[in-house]
């Protein structure tokens, strides 16, 4: 994920408190940035990348991603299948959670059935769609409590029914929504989430709230990234700024991302130091469909207008010391698959008479009123490119375009998934898995609990499952290539930006930014 997810991106972000990393910390823990997490920290529940950073260090799935992408066998000892539907899996002997329990295949089982559950309302429900049963499980009244294409064979085995052939469901087994959980964890998921019990290669410490939260290496790990330091702290700052001074001053080992006050400078400030990378990773403005003006045809003249208002390189120029790459889909620019020249695409590109075009046309239906306010979190860094995006409105459209700060990125999503922020919106996507469809399904796919900005398109949908069952990458890119092409006609948001990430490293450690833009948190040693 994370989303990320990023991930599961969603995107960065920091949390409320301030303070010195090295404070109380043994010499061998590597203190790195983070922020607070939304949720306890339960797998199928976590979809941003601060809850979903310390989540993909507590526990193994079948498959890890090394730090350029590429999936490995983790806890599966085989995966078996001849038409990448019925799926026979098998996971390694004698591997242990940290309660000292055994994981097996129900441990996978029952964790992807608690996921996909309505009633459970996990955020990370959608992941589980391709799995047979899903739909009686996932529905408002759930028909079953089980997905009927999850089967325990033995302590070691379970088989996987697929509803079709897909093209990403092996590569997904990495992410975080596949994790196993202990029988412990269905006691009491909000408990477990506060005090988690993990398979992974470090074991939970601590988490003080808005503050940090503390790792040691599991022992017992038997996996293919053992940790290579002697802990991890996530500390959670106020701002970038603040996390930077730390780094400079040598009580920060790992910073993800550069404050934008510093982008012209960081490279002379640490030398060897800086890392400079592009990563899979995007910006976005979403408004949802509820929002007065920007439903159906008006709002799409809207968003349209938009996003020709945005005048994406100056601000990268400006903003960033063209350390961001203008977005010309919905995907990322270094993901395999990527096509920056997708049927109307202009769309992306600033033109100040056509947006004003677009914007009477909108007006003609419905005329415009009150002020266009993009709602960002002002613990994440945001603010300058922001205020940047709202100016470019304001001066080619003629509007009352602000940027309106809230203090937390909690805030930001917990308002965006209650469907009740009734603004635009910052938001974002840090790869979980580097495929475009791991983009696309998470936040588009008209029932994804992920989908910020309520699109529903039956066309789209089927193309994003033609897609995943394609027998080939390259037909399955052809597919995603004409979802994209639609999704661009209906403006489904209004894509800002791909990251080329600006990250920093103290002089006690060697550590390197993963193809996602999240630090190769195992591989820092100090």
């Amino acid at each position: 994920m994370t989303a990320l997810i990023a991930a599961g991106l969603t995107a960065t972000s920091l949390g409320l408190t301030a303070c010195s990393s090295e404070d109380g910390v043994d010499a061998g823990i590597v203190t790195t940035n983070a922020g607070e997490p939304q949720n306890p920290l339960v797998p199928t529940n976590t979809n941003e990348n601060m809850g979903g950073r310390v989540v993909d260090r507590l526990f193994a799935g079948l498959k890890y991603y090394d730090a350029t992408g590429q999936a490995h066998d983790e806890m599966a000892e085989t995966i078996e299948t001849a038409d990448r539907k019925s799926y026979r899996i098998t996971i390694k002997p004698d591997w242990k959670f940290t309660d000292g329990t055994t994981v097996t295949a129900k441990s996978f089982v029952d964790a992807w059935n608690y996921g996909a559950l309505a009633s459970n309302a996990q955020l990370q429900s959608y992941v589980f769609t391709p799995i047979v049963g899903f739909d009686e499980v996932n529905a408002e009244q759930p028909k079953a409590q089980t997905m009927s294409g999850l089967k325990v064979v033995d302590d070691r085995t379970f088989t996987v029914e697929l509803k079709s052939p897909s093209i990403d469901f092996e590569s997904a087994l990495g992410y975080a929504p596949f994790y196993p959980l202990p029988e412990v964890a269905f006691d009491d998921m909000d408990a477990f989430g506060e005090n988690p019990i993990g398979n992974g290669p470090y074991a939970f410490e601590s988490w003080e709230h808005n503050v940090k939260i503390d790792l040691k290496p599991n022992p017992d790990y038997p996996g293919g990234r053992p940790a290579k330091n002697q802990g991890l702290r996530f500390v959670m700052y106020q701002s970038y700024e603040t996390a930077y001074a730390d780094l400079q001053a040598g009580n920060l080992d790992a910073l993800d991302t550069i404050p934008d006050s510093a982008l012209t400078s960081y490279k002379s400030d640490l030398g060897d130091r800086a890392i400079t990378k592009p990563t899979a990773q995007n910006q976005h403005i979403g408004i949802q469909s509820s929002v007065p003006h920007f439903g159906g045809e008006e709002g799409l003249l809207r968003r349209k207008a938009i996003s020709m208002a945005i005048n994406r390189p100056q601000i990268i120029d400006k903003i960033f010391n063209g350390l961001r790459v203008p977005a010309r889909d919905f995907t990322a620019s270094t993901l395999p698959g990527y096509k920056g020249d997708l049927p109307g695409s202009e769309v992306f590109e600033y033109n100040p008479e056509e947006a004003k075009k677009l914007w009477a046309q909108a007006d003609a239906i419905s005329p415009w009123s009150g002020r266009y306010a993009i709602t960002y979190n002002s613990d994440g860094g945001h603010q300058a490119w922001i205020e940047a995006v709202a100016n470019s409105i304001k001066n080619t459209l003629g509007i009352d375009a602000v940027a309106t700060p809230v203090p937390t990125f909690k805030n930001v999503r917990d308002a965006v998934t209650a469907k009740t922020i009734g603004t635009a919106f910052r938001y974002g996507w840090q790869g979980d898995y580097p495929t475009m469809m791991q983009f696309l399904s998470s936040q588009y796919y008209s029932y994804s609990e992920t989908n910020n900005v309520d699109y529903n398109n039956p066309e789209v949908d089927r193309l994003f499952d033609a897609a995943m069952a394609a027998p080939t990458q390259e037909e399955s890119y052809e597919l995603i290539a004409q979802a994209q092409t639609i999704m661009i006609a209906e403006m489904a948001d209004i894509p800002v930006f791909d990251y080329v990430a600006a990250a920093g490293r103290s002089e006690h450690v060697s550590a390197e930014l993963a193809w996602n833009g999240l630090f190769d948190f195992e591989n820092i040693e100090k």
